[in-house]
């Protein structure tokens, strides 16, 4: 009898074992999906918008005479001031197009993006036009990868709006930051214009400033009346 008790004891307990790694697999199968469901919502709806055309689409919309005309690049530049020298991370580089304008006018540039087309197509302009001082650098969607103090300035030109949990973002931003170092942000007028996201995408530049303060910026300067149809912050 005993040996009997023992063997249904050790059967049941067997059983509830076997219950419990299928709950526990079943767990992790739906903590996975979870997951996955939430990196890919994570970033958004303005990137899901944007990359509803190819990278190659987008290349030829970012470097078109079209974009030339209202972004006005040699505004923002002047704007900007004397650079010689200085290393910038432009954040959401994309094709290039202020990164190569930056180098251009004498800064060492970080080109950071999260798109390895994007980051080819750079690569390839840079041996083309032998660009020696833009260095490349893939980053995650949730960190620009910034050393400690490692730059003078980060630019980031209609990619502001792309970005999840920007507070605690741009605090690492703040970070990679030399002492009297600045961010610069160029996004759209959150209004019905011609150019850039669907209205619900853009961010009004009051929201901008409020999310950089909470990131720990504390000086703002900004620029409404320089181009037609995008703010400027430069936030230190």
């Amino acid at each position: 009898m005993k040996k009997l008790a023992f063997l249904i004891t050790f059967f049941l307990c067997l059983g509830c074992t076997t219950k419990h790694r299928d709950t526990t697999t079943d767990q992790v199968k739906e903590n996975k999906h979870a997951n996955r469901e939430d990196k890919k919502s994570k970033h958004g709806s303005a990137n899901e918008h944007m990359h509803r055309s190819s990278v190659k689409d987008l290349i030829e919309r970012f470097e078109s005479p079209e974009r030339d005309a209202y972004q006005q690049p040699e505004k923002v530049l002047n704007y900007l001031g004397d650079i010689q020298g200085q290393t910038i991370m432009d954040i959401g580089a994309g094709s290039g197009y202020f990164s190569v304008k930056l180098a251009e006018k004498g800064a060492k540039v970080i080109a950071a993006d999260v798109n390895d087309e994007f980051l080819e197509f750079i690569r390839n302009r840079i041996e083309k036009d032998i660009l020696e001082n833009i260095e490349i650098r893939k980053i995650p969607y949730d960190s620009p990868n910034l050393k400690e103090k490692e730059v003078d300035k980060v630019i980031i030109v209609n990619t502001y709006h792309h970005i999840e949990n920007r507070p605690n973002y741009f605090k690492k931003v703040k970070k990679g930051l030399k002492t009297n170092g600045e961010l610069v942000v160029i996004d759209f007028f959150k209004t019905e214009i011609p150019v850039g996201p669907p209205l619900n995408h853009k961010l009004a530049m009051d929201s901008v400033i409020d999310e950089l303060k909470k990131a720990g910026y504390t000086s703002f300067d900004t620029k409404v009346d320089l181009l037609p149809y995008q703010y400027i912050i430069r936030a230190k």
